[in-house]
């Protein structure tokens, strides 16, 4: 059954249940994606953590060991016996905290690759290039260089190489921030 199927099977399933709610271990983990389908789709979700589920099922069975039947029944049961984490929609909190682990994400790719060029420029300009190295100053320096042998000359198409990577790096860190402007306006403040 694929992801896209899965909810309205669930809920086609479920449908002689009126008033229902559903107990998804992990649904910030790996149920996140069930839990907050079913969440979308206006479903009532509780998190049954996963050493809850465990303890219920050893409990139930005197041992820890997963099958399919035996979970449920162990999640059903840590669900209605305990006082959960209702599951809700995932807002722009969570959209925060992606973009922001996608800018530093970007940012280290940008230091990596920046570091590198930085090396093969100080390989091809005698003296080195200075410490506080540009897109647009790497692209003055490697217009200038003529390479006389066939080593520097694979070093200046290395570097051209790691200047696109530094540019679309920069664009990547400039649409991060222009996604992440407006949604931090809106966030309220602690």
């Amino acid at each position: 059954m694929s992801a896209a199927t899965a909810v309205p099977t669930l809920r086609c399933w479920a449908a002689r249940w009126p008033q229902r709610q559903w107990a998804v271990e992990g649904a910030s983990g790996l149920g996140r994606l069930l839990a907050q389908q079913l969440v979308a789709d206006g479903e009532q979700v509780v998190d049954v953590p996963a050493k809850l589920a465990a303890r219920a099922r050893f409990l139930a069975t005197g041992n820890e060991r997963k099958n399919d039947t035996v979970d449920a029944v162990s999640v059903a049961d840590a669900a209605i016996r305990g006082r959960l984490r209702r599951v809700t929609a995932e807002g722009d909190a969570v959209v925060l905290r992606l973009l922001a682990d996608r800018r530093d994400d970007l940012n280290q790719e940008r230091t990596r690759t920046l570091n590198r060029l930085h090396a093969l420029v100080g390989e091809l300009v005698a003296g080195g290039a200075k410490w506080e190295l540009s897109a647009t100053a790497a692209a003055a320096l490697l217009g200038r260089i003529r390479p006389p042998t066939p080593v520097a000359r694979l070093r200046k198409r290395l570097a051209r190489d790691l200047l696109a990577d530094l540019r679309r790096l920069d664009r990547a860190l400039a649409d991060n921030a222009e996604q992440t402007a407006p949604r931090s306006r809106r966030a309220p403040r602690p």
